[in-house]
Parts: structure tokens; C-alpha cells; sequence
């Protein structure tokens, strides 16, 4: 089996994000001194992978400007460029950039979280087209997105979990997907009927770095407890 692929979706508009992100792709702020996508990158490379496929599209170019090649972690970076297309979403941005994923499953990581979830390699069974990593709810989303079942993600359940933005796929999950604008919520919920759809609850750190707010909070954080964000794979 090839080595696992990751890719991080580094794609977003960062309307949330404003005015901070008028002039820098949300990827490239900083939390501890750090560029949010660089924490990334260094965890997926302490994890082992070495092909990052990153799509890029809002003052996109300053992300390659900045990243380079990736020689600097001891990974190979691909950029999966949509600065010319209509937001495509996730599971468009995914579909957009298979031809550099390959047929084996992948790691996909959001590139507004950060989460010391171990992202190693991790090996989908054929029974399994998705594997999704939940977390608790934060205030921001109380109700959560899926219910966990014995191992398996379901549309329903009494209690909701958030999904992290960390999930591994095969990309026959979006075998006959047409090519364009398309949320990956709904490709899920579709398999997750099929029973093809494992999770587990990881009750670690995690927070979604989505407005300007909860970025100083999560610089904060580094700054007051640096050891807590050591990256140490397990």
C-alpha cells in the first residue's frame, strides 16, 4: 500500500475572519508566533506523511509565496489551486484535488482547527468509505453534527457530537460526483444511511479557530501553556 496522502483545506474566504484577513489568507495568521497552516504541517510531518495537498484560493498566492515546496518540514506540498472557481466547498475542494490524492484513502485536516488529535496514518476497511473524528460541542455548536453508535457515525442518536474537521476518505466516496460546488455534510449523511461511515470521540484539545476572537484565545493558550502544544506523536 502507498503511503497516506493528507490535505489540508486551506481554501476558505475568512469572511469571519474579517478585517483580519483582508489582506492575509486565514492559513497564514499567526497564533504563538506561527502561521495556523505551519502547525499543520508540522504535526502531519512529525505524524509520518510526506505529500500535503493544499487547496488554496483567497490571496491564495501567498500561500506557496510563503510555504514553498515544503522541503523546509521534509514534505513534498501540492497546491490544488481555486483562485479562479466559485467557492467550491469542502467535498468540491476535494474532488477538485483527487487527481493529486491518488485511489488510496487520505487525511483530510481543516485548516481553521487546531487539535492535538494524533493524525497518523490510518487504514480505512472495505466496509468503511469514511472515518471521522468528533469532538465534544463547543458553545459556538451545540447540537453537534452526528451521533456515535458502536464505533459508527450515524444522522441520528440522542446525543450529537461536532465533527472536527479531521476525517480520512477513500476517494470512492465521491466516485460519480459531479465536479463543482458541492458541501461534504450531505455526501456523508448519504453513506452514513449505507453504514459506511465510522467515528470515534476524541476528548482532547480542540478548538475551531474560526473568528478573530477565538484566534487570540488560542494565542493565549500557546503562550501561557507552550508545553501543551508540543507535538509529539502517540
Amino acid at each position: 500500500m502507498k503511503a497516506m496522502k493528507a490535505m489540508i483545506l486551506a481554501a476558505g474566504l475568512g469572511t469571519r475572519m474579517r478585517p483580519l484577513t483582508d489582506h492575509t489568507p486565514k492559513p497564514l495568521l499567526k497564533a504563538g508566533g506561527k502561521p495556523l497552516i505551519v502547525w499543520h504541517l508540522e504535526k502531519l510531518a512529525a505524524a509520518g506523511f510526506k505529500d500535503v495537498v493544499i487547496n488554496i484560493a483567497w490571496l491564495g498566492w501567498q500561500i506557496p509565496e510563503a510555504l514553498g515546496d515544503g522541503s523546509q518540514w521534509d514534505l513534498k506540498l501540492h497546491y490544488s489551486d481555486e483562485q479562479t472557481e466559485t467557492a467550491l466547498e469542502t467535498a468540491g475542494g476535494i474532488i477538485k484535488a483527487l487527481p493529486l490524492l491518488g485511489s488510496e484513502p487520505f487525511l483530510v485536516v481543516n485548516g481553521d482547527i487546531w487539535c492535538d488529535y494524533a493524525c497518523l496514518p490510518h487504514t480505512l476497511p472495505p466496509t468503511t468509505l469514511a472515518h471521522l473524528i468528533l469532538v465534544d460541542n463547543p458553545e459556538h455548536h451545540p447540537a453537534g453534527d452526528f451521533a456515535l453508535e458502536a464505533g459508527r457515525a450515524r444522522n441520528t442518536g440522542e446525543h450529537k457530537l461536532t465533527f472536527s474537521g479531521i476525517g480520512y476518505y477513500h476517494p470512492e466516496l465521491f466516485a460519480g460526483l459531479a465536479y463543482g460546488k458541492r458541501a461534504l455534510g450531505p455526501v456523508l449523511r448519504t453513506v452514513m444511511e449505507q453504514d459506511l461511515v465510522s467515528a470515534e470521540h476524541y476528548q482532547g484539545n480542540w478548538l475551531d479557530i474560526g473568528t478573530p476572537e477565538r484566534l487570540a484565545q488560542l494565542d493565549q493558550q500557546i503562550q501561557y501553556r507552550p508545553k501543551l502544544f508540543d507535538y509529539h506523536p502517540h
